[in-house]
């Protein structure tokens, strides 16, 4: 039976999710960083082939070979995302110029981001219910309540203890959080251990060193927790909810899948750039 560790099964799950050129790009220089220093060892049952004092092994040889390609495998990965990042820091030049305001989704990997982003924007991002549906960011445009205009991206979901193989990898996507004014932190409200994976989100963007940016909650999937028995409209499942849930005034109930409450979470994140009125 085959046996990997964490690191290699949410890499494995990377690189089946992995869409555009950038994100197998990325998916790809995380797997030979995680690779190299893991080779020792590999040719080990080699190595005693070899004889003779001053001589060295076959097995020696091959691992010293196999680590000289992977090196060199992946100084040419580092130039190709360096590549895709100078043309992403050039749409960003454009976007400051543009004086649009961006927001940025966020939030534990199948939180429901995509699905709100399609919502919002009628947008075709693909969705599924699996772990990293989306490792490609995805911008579009977005119309608020006061008639402004807003651009929002979708970003890579989080997960506990994200290895840093791939925090590096992904490095010129995570750019886009910094770029942005405001992030939205989408919650799946369904799971139990909601508050966990919502204070893991907060930690690695502390990590990130955006822990301080403007921030709107958006607690998703509200229609799971309604009764089956009765039929819901989105106001009365709003009224129901808001008496059930403890929230704070930069929190907004919403279910992406039924589009409900993102009235009130446009008006919020409208409310919140105005009072920041960062420059872009």
């Amino acid at each position: 039976m085959k046996v990997i560790d964490r690191v290699a099964l949410i890499l494995d799950i990377f690189s089946r999710r992995a869409r555009t050129r950038e994100g197998q790009l990325q998916v790809e220089l995380a797997q030979h960083q995680y690779l190299l220093p893991r080779l020792a060892g590999q040719w080990s049952h080699l190595e005693r082939l070899g004889g003779g004092i001053g001589t060295r092994g076959p097995g020696e040889t091959q691992l010293e070979t196999d680590r000289r390609l992977i090196q060199r495998k992946i100084h040419r990965l580092k130039a190709q995302i360096d590549d895709i990042r100078k043309h992403r820091q050039l749409y960003r030049q454009q976007r400051r110029k543009s004086g649009i305001p961006i927001v940025a989704i966020v939030g534990y990997t199948n939180a429901g981001k995509s699905t709100l982003l399609n919502a919002l924007s009628h947008a075709d991002v693909f969705v599924e219910d699996k772990l990293f549906a989306t490792l490609d960011p995805t911008t579009r445009r977005l119309a608020l309540p006061d008639k402004s205009t807003i651009l929002v991206s979708d970003t890579v979901g989080f997960i506990r203890k994200l290895p840093p193989t791939i925090v590096s990898a992904f490095t010129a996507t995570l750019e886009e959080l910094s770029e942005a004014n405001m992030l939205l932190h989408v919650v799946d409200l369904t799971r139990h251990n909601a508050s966990a994976q919502c204070q893991i989100v907060e930690d690695i963007l502390a990590e990130l060193d955006l822990i301080d940016k403007p921030r709107v909650t958006a607690l998703n999937k509200i229609d799971l927790l309604l009764d089956d028995s009765r039929i819901w409209d989105e106001e009365s499942a709003l009224s129901y909810l808001s008496g059930q849930t403890e929230a704070d005034e930069n929190t907004v109930l919403i279910s992406a899948a039924k589009k409900w409450g993102l009235g009130s979470l446009l008006e919020l994140i409208s409310q919140t750039l105005s009072r920041t009125k960062q420059p872009v």
